[in-house]
């Protein structure tokens, strides 16, 4: 599914899901077995597996390992009504990535048409294995596709540049989904492109997904980059040393307002000050056009931990006790900040007449 050099979160044959600890990297690759719904929540819950797209496909990959043998004696439609149920209690494992909640949804519906002709629960349980599969196979071809698109239209932004430098947050790579990635996969494309003279990572605090995997993926695949503090990206671009930045997204509002990791908005606001080019790129299944803007987005809050111990809480204690800790996952990036969205379906930009996202019509265009 891709390449055998490259890293893999996800590794699936029909009954049996592993994904990859990346609590542990990059010292230590070690997976761990998942064999339930109750297994997928505590994987997604603890960051075993992290990153939008793959939290959807690890929690619809988790169910499908569970009914996969699963002794079940009920009707196709109570069949249908114990994989809604796995599915709503999945989302609850983390709430603000859209992605799990657009899959469960569709999941939901299809097993419930199903069950209006099915013989038995077992062809329910069937049918929901093969759209699980499919998710896992579709999301590489989408990454490919985004990648593609990126690289192609930041090129023209930029005057087909040969020397072009991003900047990019977090970890939207292979081990944020089920293979190359969204905002990584665009700097692979560009690599690839052969235009691509450096990669820059935040470090990305406080779970370092930044130092600890980006940084892994792209010294693995032989991609120059650079480390930076998450304090050093407005420094970076008072220099001039990066012409855009690129960040994943893990919901995007119909307006064009972005959730991502904690940090984005600052590099959003850094960006514009500095002239510096902000690009979104996340697959369609990322937006959710029932919200009108980001302020209707809920932002999940971590253990304090996160910040009150090292190695993003599972280390040693580095602050006073008794501090309090304030401490969201993720931050919302209004649209006026970002310049143009990618997506597998092509470029979401502005309109010359209002300078807004249309992304409604674009989705439906796209259709």
């Amino acid at each position: 599914m891709v390449g055998s050099d490259a890293l893999q979160a996800i590794v699936y044959a029909r009954g049996s899901l592993r994904l990859l600890d990346q609590r542990k990297l990059p010292l230590e690759v070690d997976y761990i077995d998942v064999k339930d719904s109750a297994d997928g929540w505590n994987v997604i819950r603890d960051m075993v597996v992290r990153g939008a797209p793959a939290i959807a496909i690890a929690a619809a990959l988790a169910l499908a390992v569970e009914v996969s043998d699963l002794d079940f004696t009920g009707t196709p439609a109570e069949a249908a009504s114990f994989v809604s149920k796995k599915l709503e209690y999945l989302v609850s494992s983390r709430p603000t990535a859209v992605n799990l909640s657009d899959a469960a949804t569709k999941l939901q519906t299809l097993v419930s048409k199903t069950a209006e002709n099915a013989k038995d629960a077992k062809a329910i349980f069937q049918v929901y294995i093969e759209a699980a599969e499919t998710m896992l196979i579709d999301d590489v071809a989408d990454n490919k596709a985004i990648g593609s698109h990126g690289s192609e239209f930041l090129q023209r932004q930029l005057g087909n540049s040969k020397n072009i430098s991003v900047l990019t947050h977090c970890n939207t790579g292979s081990l944020a989904t089920a293979g190359y990635g969204t905002a990584l996969g665009v700097i692979r494309a560009l690599h690839s492109d052969g235009v691509l003279e450096k990669a820059f990572c935040t470090e990305t605090r406080p779970f370092n997904q930044g130092s600890r995997l980006t940084a892994f993926e792209l010294v693995h695949e032989k991609i120059p980059s650079t480390l930076i503090a998450d304090s050093a990206a407005a420094a970076l671009m008072k220099q001039g040393r990066v012409q855009a930045v690129i960040v994943g997204a893990d919901r995007i509002a119909a307006n064009g307002d972005t959730a991502n990791k904690i940090g984005t908005y600052n590099l959003a606001i850094s960006a514009k000050h500095h002239g510096v080019q902000f690009y979104v790129a996340a697959p369609v299944t990322s937006i959710d056009v029932a919200l009108p803007s980001g302020e209707e987005i809920v932002i999940e809050e971590r253990s304090p931990k996160e910040l009150l111990n090292s190695e993003g809480g599972l280390g040693k204690q580095v602050a006073a006790s008794g501090i309090s800790v304030w401490n969201p996952a993720f931050d919302v990036t209004p649209a006026n900040l970002i310049t143009a969205i990618i997506t597998e379906k092509g470029v979401i930009t502005k309109s010359d007449v209002d300078g807004a996202f249309d992304i409604k019509g674009f989705i439906q265009s796209a259709k």
